[in-house]
């Protein structure tokens, strides 16, 4: 890409690598060697897949189906809900400490326990090691929904940084046209989108993402075989388990990094682990912009706008002990 004095240049690194399932502590480790390895590289931008710290339950059904839940299933979930992680949390510590030690903004998918509910969750750190927030899947995709909780609108953030202003959408909630216009409308310029997704029409999407939000995108995705997941009759792919080795492909990769004017700057790589590399020019989004902007000159407001509810939606409100005193006295 061309250089401009006045629009920094950011190297970012999207990491494709698979979870050690139902092992936090491993996987984090694994988590902080792939991260010196990209710094290493002078990487500024770290981007992780959805669930990376603490697993994607691919083919499990845990048990479930309209109107029955086996103990099985049951336990599966109890062990999955073990590997979780709280936030705020040892291992949210954990994670700030290495974005801090190797100097990068990190960007990572976990599964988030709050209570006994579980969250598919992505969390973003400085470089300085700060935690910054995060954002919660607002809408699961099919059987995901058995196990994981709704985000809500608080927490789809975009954070203005030294290197731009990053947010991040997972999975299928890509696919979905009013979430993309609120981060539009936030600013986002760089774009993560965690995934499961390994289908060469994600790569579609992508693509289209860049090109509609005049952002950069980084799709992160795992690269797993089946021995990445524990042996069956521990964990079992529901309805092809038969047909599997332990080295068949069960998530392909696809991990990919496109720019505001749609050009694929590094993958997708669909051979195997990887860390998948790209220098972001960052005046290519005024570049792109002079073409489409979408929440600008493009929106046409006196026609259609948006409404976001960006307020936490709480079940349970508990008045203050205060008032609770104060209204007896009454």
């Amino acid at each position: 890409m061309s250089g401009d004095s006045s629009a920094p240049t950011v190297r970012a690194t999207v990491v494709q690598a698979s979870t050690i399932f139902y092992d936090t502590a491993a996987t984090l480790d694994k988590a902080e060697r792939l991260l010196a390895e990209a710094a290493g590289y002078g990487s500024q931008l770290v981007v992780f897949p959805e669930a990376f710290v603490g697993g994607y339950p691919r083919g499990s059904t845990f048990g479930a189906a309209i109107g029955n839940r086996t103990a099985k299933g049951r336990e599966e979930f109890r062990k999955y809900h073990a590997a979780a992680i709280d936030v705020p949390g040892p291992e949210v510590d954990r994670l700030a400490a290495m974005a801090g030690k190797y100097k990068v903004f990190l960007v990572m998918g976990v599964i988030e326990r709050e209570g006994y509910t579980l969250y598919c969750t992505v969390l973003f750190f400085d470089h300085q090691g700060l935690y910054l927030g995060k954002h919660r899947k607002l809408m699961p995709t099919a059987v995901e929904r058995i196990v994981w909780g709704f985000g809500d609108g608080s927490t789809i953030p975009v954070f203005e940084t030294p290197i731009g202003k990053i947010g991040a959408v997972i999975c299928w909630e890509n696919i979905m046209p009013l979430l993309r216009t609120a981060m539009y409308a936030k600013g986002v310029e760089i774009y993560c989108a965690p995934t499961a997704d390994a289908r060469d029409v994600w790569q579609a999407s992508m693509t289209h993402i860049a090109v509609e939000g005049g952002c950069f995108v980084l799709g992160a995705n795992q690269f797993c075989r089946r021995k990445d997941y524990p042996p069956p009759p521990e964990y079992v792919f529901s309805d092809i388990e038969e047909d599997l080795t332990p080295d068949s492909v069960v998530c392909a990769g696809g991990s990919v990094i496109i720019s505001p004017l749609g050009t694929v700057l590094a993958g997708p790589n669909f051979d195997g682990e990887a860390l998948i590399s790209a220098d972001l020019d960052l005046g290519e989004i005024a570049r792109a912009k002079f073409d489409f902007d979408v929440v600008g000159h493009y929106s046409r407001p006196e026609v259609l706008s948006l409404t976001v509810r960006d307020h936490p939606a709480k079940p349970v409100t508990f008045t203050s002990t205060s008032e609770k005193t104060e209204t007896r006295h009454k």
